[in-house]
């Protein structure tokens, strides 16, 4: 490709009705990353992930997927790139080897048999080729959908709310497979709500409601957002939480297990907050610095929801 990014657009925008789903969205993925959607339910962001793979016309903007048009060149894209939906999508009454030969024929691939075996063999499914794929648990599931996805050998892969419904080790196998695939060249677009995913992410864009607020490598976006954190343990939680919260200075409060997390952009005014219950029975304040997950809370405080979640996509 050149040095040239895999998706490069510019004021993306999708209306249904008077609703803006998404409004003005710009994205520059370079070859071989892993670029992670975050935001609230219903912010755009699996429309957002349509238009860009060809799927959904633009009511605005332009740009390129793979060195295609994003609004002429639509069905060069789709051939290019492996879509992974949140729901599982694959036919239940087929075996695993079934399903990926069904796939494989409709993308009118040759030396179907191999392929389905190295697919098979790759993802860990040869002792389970057989089976139905309705019988399967989530974790497998989901190895099968990816598999699926790659059996074409896209150039980039679409992850919408991925490992939804599986339990973590198999969100630790799935992310180590799409770490294999990046040192591969493939480019990976994933949403996702899970901030141990999250941290996979090379690069992160913040998506609330239609509208892109933050768009950084991953390591930099606490910092950017110049928060500053304490964190309050032992004591009566529920007694803090009350005193604190709205406090001035206090822009966040969230409860991290048996521990509270306090953020704030002016630290000043948050370490006074926080001096109004450094003497109460077996608290202890300690302060810290903000991680992604604090930020991402923070971010969801000061979005405004223009519309109901249930009317985006």
């Amino acid at each position: 490709m050149n040095g040239e990014p895999v998706i490069d657009v510019r004021g993306l925008t999708k209306r249904f009705g008077d609703k803006t789903v998404v409004d003005h969205f710009d994205l520059k993925v370079p070859r071989g990353s892993i670029y992670g959607f975050l935001g609230p339910n219903g912010s755009g962001k699996t429309t957002t992930i349509r238009m860009v793979c060809g799927l959904l016309k633009p009511d605005e903007g332009e740009g390129t997927c793979l060195g295609h048009d994003v609004l002429h060149e639509s069905v060069k894209i789709k051939s290019k790139v492996g879509y992974m939906t949140q729901r599982f999508s694959l036919y239940e009454d087929l075996s695993i080897r079934e399903n990926l030969e069904f796939f494989s024929r409709l993308y009118g691939l040759d030396n179907l048999r191999r392929r389905v075996n190295e697919s098979i063999e790759s993802l860990g499914l040869k002792g389970r080729a057989g089976q139905l794929a309705g019988e399967l648990s989530g974790g497998w599931k989901q190895r099968l959908a990816l598999a699926v996805c790659m059996i074409h050998n896209p150039k980039l892969l679409l992850l919408d709310e991925p490992t939804a419904g599986v339990d973590p080790k198999a969100r630790r196998d799935f992310w180590d497979t799409i770490r294999l695939y990046a040192s591969q060249g493939v480019t990976t677009l994933v949403s996702t709500h899970y901030m141990d995913e999250a941290v996979q992410c090379d690069r992160i864009a913040y998506i609330a409601y239609g509208k892109k607020l933050l768009d950084a490598p991953t390591a930099e976006i606490p910092g950017r957002l110049g928060l500053h954190a304490f964190k309050l343990d032992n004591g009566d939680l529920d007694k803090l939480s009350s005193i604190l919260k709205g406090a001035p200075g206090v822009d966040i409060l969230a409860r991290f297990g048996a521990s509270i997390h306090v953020c704030g952009k002016d630290r000043d005014k948050l370490a006074a907050a926080v001096d109004r219950v450094r003497d109460m029975e077996g608290v202890r304040i300690k302060e810290i610095e903000a991680g992604l997950e604090e930020a991402f809370i923070y971010l969801m405080a000061e979005s405004d929801d223009n519309f109901s979640a249930e009317d985006a996509a």
